[in-house]
């Protein structure tokens, strides 16, 4: 027979930070020490004549931004990361054609520039060097404790703007926090407790 736990143990559920794992694309990153997010938008309200008091609210633009703080260990904290993306070089693919349409006139191709010029060298892809280059992706965070009981969230199209790290005497761990903006979030949804036979 299994053990089914207690009444409690299968409603009010929790995670700590323990029982939290975050994959960026198909990475695993274990130096994610802690993520946050927030959700804006902008809402003005609409007057009239006659009236101090707004008659509706218009509703703009919403923006998405957050921000992540890694543990650095003896490498950079998105090592991982960059080694397994590739970038392609300001708007040209691998023909050079710029990615945006057709070639416009007076815009020359990859195949009509000089051997050696800074052009043709960006036509092949290559690693990101800084965390800004990273192409987008998402952050799937998956949460699951002792009792089995998990949960998941994901943010998607997470593109990384701001990277900073310091060093002091007196910290005893060197983190790096990385601020980024993204496109879209599912928010955590726990998934359904079933008993294990």
């Amino acid at each position: 027979m299994a053990f089914n736990g207690s009444t409690y143990s299968k409603t009010y559920t929790s995670f700590s930070g323990a029982d939290i794992v975050a994959t960026f694309g198909n990475v695993v990153v274990g130096e994610l020490q802690s993520i946050t997010y927030s959700v804006t938008r902008e809402k003005a309200p609409i007057y009239t004549m006659g009236s101090p008091n707004p008659r509706s609210f218009s509703r703009g633009k919403r923006g998405i931004a957050g921000s992540m703080v890694f543990t650095v260990f003896d490498r950079s904290a998105l090592h991982s990361v960059k080694e397994q993306s590739e970038i392609s070089a300001h708007g040209l693919n691998t023909t050079g054609v710029a990615e945006f349409g057709d070639t416009p006139e007076g815009v020359h191709t990859v195949s009509n520039i000089s051997e050696g010029s800074a052009v043709d060298k960006w036509k092949n892809p290559r690693k990101p060097v800084y965390t800004d280059e990273v192409p987008p992706f998402d952050v799937s965070i998956t949460f699951l404790n002792e009792y089995g009981q998990s949960a998941a969230m994901t943010i998607y199209g997470v593109e990384c703007l701001n990277e900073g790290m310091g060093m002091s005497v007196d910290d005893i761990t060197t983190e790096k926090a990385v601020t980024f903006i993204a496109r879209d979030i599912e928010d955590i949804e726990a998934n359904a407790y079933e008993d294990i036979d």
